[in-house]
């Protein structure tokens, strides 16, 4: 799961909330409270969060200019993968792309980037959720230091919707303090060079089911509703309508406890 200076990151890495117990907890269900979540398929949607990842890459330099201020790639285009935007108050501060990996299909940026050691898992039935392109805009990220755990949720949400076991994450190597202390995770690559990043990258692998009891223990708001899961991750029916938006659970399982 993976955040910026990866193939995927928002300008507020290094800036991320340190846990301090109820009082995270409170702001970020706050925040949940203003925010809904968006899988975008197609036409602006795409266009705006290809225009934020620019913006929040572009902040930290991790990526030269380009005429189009867009960031997309081929793993945008493929099978597998998962774009959402997260909104606050019907406004677009942030976004992450999400990949299903297995053997039939494969492609993420990890495998892109560490398919030596990628393969060998996938040929021995390990599935993976590759978490990438996690881009916030820097200026609502000041107003709201919160929003990276609102967008982390759906990593969570993934490996669980899903059930594969692993959460992959391909960082910059000052960002692994993040990964373990989050998410338990651990490095299972040397440094990297990412095309079209200007920083070198590792892998990262949390085991999401044998940590599941510690993440929602330290952190009750990245829990969710299987619904909440389908309506964000399964593929509609011929004839059926994607939803528009999703709204988190956390609030809802918080006050069943």
């Amino acid at each position: 799961m993976s955040r910026q200076g990866e193939p995927g990151g928002s300008a507020e890495d290094s800036k991320a909330v340190a846990f301090n117990g109820p009082s995270l907890s409170e702001k970020v269900f706050e925040l949940l409270n203003k925010s809904e979540y968006r899988r975008c398929d197609k036409g602006e949607d795409l266009e705006d969060i290809y225009r934020l990842r620019y913006k929040a890459f572009r902040s930290s330099d991790m990526v030269s200019d380009n005429l189009s201020h867009t960031i997309s790639d081929e793993l945008d285009e493929v099978p597998n993968v998962y774009r959402f935007g997260v909104y606050v108050e019907q406004r677009l501060v942030s976004t992450m792309r999400i990949h299903h990996v297995t053997l039939k299909t494969p492609m993420s940026p990890s495998t892109k980037a560490f398919g030596d050691i990628i393969y060998p898992m996938l040929e021995a039935g390990d599935t993976f959720v590759c978490m990438s392109r996690f881009a916030s805009d820097p200026d609502w990220t000041r107003v709201y230091p919160q929003l990276a755990y609102v967008t982390l949720r759906l990593a969570g949400m993934a490996c669980f919707y899903f059930e594969a076991p692993y959460g992959l994450s391909t960082v910059r190597e000052d960002h692994a303090g993040f990964y373990r202390r989050v998410y338990y995770s651990e490095q299972i690559s040397e440094l990297r060079s990412y095309p079209g990043i200007q920083r070198r990258v590792v892998l990262f692998r949390t085991d999401a089911y044998a940590n599941r009891d510690r993440y929602y223990a330290r952190f009750p708001f990245f829990r969710s509703t299987a619904a909440e899961r389908r309506m964000l991750f399964a593929k509609p029916k011929p004839g059926e309508l994607a939803p528009l938006t999703i709204l988190p659970t956390a609030k809802y399982l918080r006050d069943a406890a």
